[in-house]
């Protein structure tokens, strides 16, 4: 071969490979067609068909069945992106499979909302597309609603329980629970407890496995717009939110045979002060156990015939601390002042002096336990009769949870 020759093969190969450089360091022309386009960084896998990806949403179609998450499907690529956003403009966010084949929405679809969904692909070829879907939710026939305790922002007694009363019944019990998430800046462990509430209405309440640590930071996010409750119960179009703090440890010892009520903060003795309960022997008795003061009412006005004694008293009454839904309070109780240290003679309420009610009505909070002892009691607080969740032990409160 001549030298010729091989300087002229030389040119030509360094042409070639010149040629395949240019090709790798130009950008490729841009075009669309039907929401596609290409792209300098497809990854096409060798020999790959460039066929279309389909991409399939659901639900899907005007008024379906709310309830159920938003899912979007890849078939012959990948999802790059995928947005769904509500009539309003709140997005829902979700989480793709590893594949890239699927996305399903965090949130369920809520009633009576209209969405709009956007999702990104790259085809096995390479070619991105962008495909856009919509449909809307049937409105809630029904609408649960929901009345809870704590309010937000405030600080409550050591006892203090999450507490769920619903309007109309909750069948669908473990899927609710599902969607109550609490968080606390200590960790504690707790359980929520399906029970009867005293107005005879479901209830849900999360209480601690023992008596929550002051300072304790507690919130609850009840993500339930767009659960449904069950038959007869109607559809959650709302979510809940509540942040609370735990105040210091006081307890309150009430000793109906001793007819002696004893505060105790943080361990320490803070006063004794003598008190009268029920009268023995019937309905006017008192009840024992675990009540946790539910609210500070101040002067209220209390009729015996609101909880089924008669026409015993009418009166208005002072320093009122709510202990039961049925009506047994401490208060402020001036016409019994003899029998107070000495002996139970009260319509089931604790009665005390009107001084000793004016501090103690200042020293307690919403949540403080009140841990009655006594011999001659109409039983122990059950746990929808205010917060009685107390009277139960851990195991059997847990066994209370519709997800053990």
């Amino acid at each position: 071969m001549s030298r010729i020759r091989v300087l002229a093969r030389a040119r030509v190969r360094a042409a070639v490979v010149a040629a395949a450089a240019g090709a790798l360091l130009t950008p490729l022309a841009a075009c669309s067609s039907s929401g596609s386009s290409g792209s300098p960084d497809a990854e096409a896998k060798p020999g790959a068909e460039d066929r279309p990806v389909t991409v399939t949403v659901t639900p899907r179609g005007e008024k379906v069945p709310a309830g159920e998450p938003v899912r979007v499907t890849a078939e012959g690529g990948r999802l790059t992106s995928v947005t769904v956003t509500d009539g309003e403009g709140h997005k829902l966010a979700g989480k793709a499979a590893a594949d890239g084949r699927s996305w399903v929405s965090d949130r369920k679809a809520v009633p009576g909302a209209a969405y709009a969904v956007k999702a990104a692909t790259r085809s096995e070829g390479g070619t991105a597309k962008s495909t856009e879907a919509s449909f809307t939710t049937a409105p809630a026939g029904k609408v649960n609603k929901v009345d809870w305790r704590p309010g937000t922002g405030t600080t409550v007694g050591v006892a203090q329980p999450i507490s769920l009363v619903f309007d109309n019944p909750v069948r669908n019990r473990a899927e609710v629970e599902k969607q109550l998430r609490v968080t606390t800046s200590n960790g504690t462990e707790g359980s929520w407890g399906w029970i009867r509430d005293f107005s005879g209405r479901d209830r849900v309440d999360w209480r601690p496995k023992a008596y929550w640590k002051p300072g304790t930071k507690v919130t609850l996010n009840a993500e339930l717009n767009g659960t449904d409750s069950g038959a007869d119960g109607g559809w959650f179009v709302r979510d809940y939110t509540t942040t609370f703090t735990i105040g210091a440890r006081q307890i309150v010892e009430v000793d109906l045979d001793r007819h002696r009520l004893t505060l105790v903060r943080d361990g320490e003795t803070v006063r004794r002060i003598p008190v009268s309960g029920g009268t023995p022997g019937g309905d006017k008795r008192s009840w024992r156990g675990t009540a946790v003061l539910m609210a500070k009412e101040g002067t209220i006005n209390m009729n015996s015939e609101t909880v089924g004694l008669g026409d015993a008293y009418d009166k208005m009454v002072d320093h009122s601390m709510r202990l039961t839904w049925s009506g047994m309070y401490a208060h402020a109780a001036p016409w019994n002042a003899r029998y107070f240290g000495n002996s139970n003679h009260s319509s089931g309420c604790i009665g005390m002096s009107d001084a000793d009610a004016a501090w103690f009505y200042g020293q307690v909070r919403p949540g403080d336990p009140f841990e009655i002892t006594g011999k001659d009691t109409k039983g122990v607080v059950d746990p929808g009769n205010g917060f009685g969740a107390w009277n139960l032990s851990w195991s059997e409160w847990r066994h209370k949870s519709a997800l053990r």
